[in-house]
């Protein structure tokens, strides 16, 4: 009974409802970006260049069989190895990208834990200083019969 109320306590604590909640939303985010990179940007820098699809980029490493089509999914399907360096560029741009906006999310938490910890320093009264101890204490002692 004890490691079953062990895990309880461990699983309901805030931070792993925390980390359940970071990893269901990174995966989400994740999706949006891949979408972002695959259905917008990936479009873009290929129409820039020329009208080119970086995701049908690869060289054929292996024997194609009779009647695989000669585009990147056909020949996967098909078992065979292909170096894939477009779907690479890919991958590296998403990764670019997510990273980009983390490291942004990242410095606005760190922007805000300042100013909250600067607004907490702000608000406690600043102690008086030593001269002002002193001559207090040599008042409440003269005060003293």
């Amino acid at each position: 009974m004890g490691m079953l109320q062990e895990f309880r306590e461990f699983a309901v604590k805030g931070n792993v409802v925390d980390l359940a909640v970071g990893v269901i939303i990174g995966a989400a985010f994740g999706k949006i970006v891949d979408s972002l990179v695959n259905d917008l940007v990936m479009p873009s820098i290929g129409a820039v260049v020329g009208k080119l699809d970086f995701s049908n980029f690869f060289f054929v490493l292996g024997s194609v069989p009779p009647g695989t089509a000669m585009t990147l999914d056909a020949l996967k399907k098909a078992g065979v190895p292909v170096f894939a360096w477009g779907n690479f560029i890919t991958v590296v741009v998403n990764f670019m990208i997510l990273a980009f906006v983390i490291f942004l999310m990242v410095q606005q938490i760190n922007r805000l834990r300042r100013e909250h910890a600067h607004a907490e320093k702000a608000a406690e009264p600043a102690p008086p200083p030593e001269d002002v101890l002193l001559l207090r204490e040599i008042r409440d002692s003269l005060r003293k019969p």
